[in-house]
């Protein structure tokens, strides 16, 4: 009999980062995967996302519709709610055997939170690291109420054994976001200058910047002075919309009036090839978006981290933080340019993760020791 792996999400992000790892489950032998689509996949400001996944011929079980306005931590706490109810509604009705759920956004905790609740098992990938702002202790918070843990790095594995998970249940399978990057990034420079009507011969520098929950009011202040910073260094700007979180709001709109004006372009989306074919041709990449920390250093990708987001999580070589602050990121951009791209080398792993999960899903034992879940202390 084969085995039921349930999928949450919620994002382009999460999405992209797993896309191997889900096909890979799709084709074991012993494996049956479904998904739960909600988020910003179902929305149109967002890209509608929801056609990646549909494209990549995967099973949707269900979609999960939540409002994303007014982009304010209310609506971020009164979605988790709506979801927890309809994940409820259907794993009640129809269990799966195990679920999936990768990271630190609210989609996964609402996950943990019902199915822990139905006495399913749950498998967290990402679990362990650390990062600041709200998304530390929501991806902890997801960890305590998992109980198998497919961490990236062997610090994070580390680090969930001191949370009291036990070590017989964590392993280091590596960032699944690694898997086929490399191949993945197809397009030359020249294609996707061309492509965005960009000069190739001039500095160009992919930005991804994110709300910060505890930050909202200042999100503003921020994304104007990292598009002034960049059109001061001199550089064009390929500039992705960010995820609907607290304080978005203002980051849109500011993007939206600079759209086209000192040479910075917006893009909604960018599918996942794209997107890699960017990190690997861009000079720099500047915000505050995980990519940056995990798979920008499989191109030896320079890379300026800003401000609080991604506080305290293992870096690799190419990476290099700033707080939001002027000077400080007209320094380290000429820094990084300087110095240009260093070896491809990646502390999140080999690149081979997708294989390593599938086999742990399909042979995972899940007995009712595992489901009587204490700490290990």
């Amino acid at each position: 009999m084969t085995r039921r792996i349930c999928y949450v999400t919620g994002t382009r992000a999460d999405f992209g980062l797993m896309l191997t790892s889900l096909l890979a489950i799709q084709a074991h032998p012993a494996l049956n995967l479904e998904l739960m689509v909600t988020g910003m996949h179902l929305s149109v400001a967002h890209g509608h996302t929801v056609k990646e996944i549909l494209d990549a011929g995967l099973p949707i079980r269900a979609e999960i519709p939540v409002p994303l306005d007014p982009t304010t931590g209310a609506t971020m706490a009164r979605n988790l709610g709506r979801m927890v109810m309809t994940f409820v509604d259907e794993w009640d009705a129809n269990r799966p055997d195990l679920v999936l759920l990768l990271g630190d956004r609210g989609e996964m905790l609402a996950g943990a939170i019902a199915a822990i609740h139905l006495n399913l098992p749950v498998v967290h990938v990402h679990g362990g690291e650390r990062s600041g702002t709200v998304d530390e202790p929501v991806r902890h918070a997801i960890s305590k109420l998992s109980h198998c843990h497919f961490a990236a790095t062997a610090a994070s594995r580390d680090r969930l054994i001191r949370m009291g998970e036990h070590p017989d249940s964590v392993w280091v399978t590596g960032a699944p976001g690694l898997d086929g990057l490399a191949q993945l990034a197809s397009l030359s420079r020249a294609e996707l200058c061309e492509e965005q009507m960009l000069d190739a011969d001039r500095p160009v520098a992919l930005m991804v910047f994110h709300p910060v929950l505890q930050e909202a009011a200042q999100a503003a202040e921020a994304i104007r002075l990292i598009l002034d910073s960049l059109r001061d260094q001199g550089s064009q700007v390929v500039a992705l919309m960010p995820n609907s979180d607290a304080g978005s709001g203002p980051i849109r709109e500011i993007l939206q009036r600079r759209n086209g004006r000192d040479g910075v372009h917006v893009l909604k989306h960018l599918a996942r090839r794209r997107f890699a074919s960017w990190m690997a041709q861009c000079d720099v990449m500047i915000g505050n978006s995980s990519a940056g920390i995990i798979e920008a250093a499989t191109f030896g990708t320079p890379v300026l981290n800003l401000g609080s987001r991604q506080n305290l999580r293992e870096r690799n070589a190419n990476t290099v933080d700033a707080p939001l602050e002027r000077h400080s990121i007209l320094l380290a951009l000429k820094v990084l340019l300087n110095k240009g791209r260093l070896p491809p080398t990646n502390v999140y792993g080999d690149g081979q993760t997708a294989a390593r999960i599938a086999d742990l899903l399909a042979g995972l034992k899940l007995t009712p020791e595992l489901m009587m879940k204490t700490n290990a202390y």
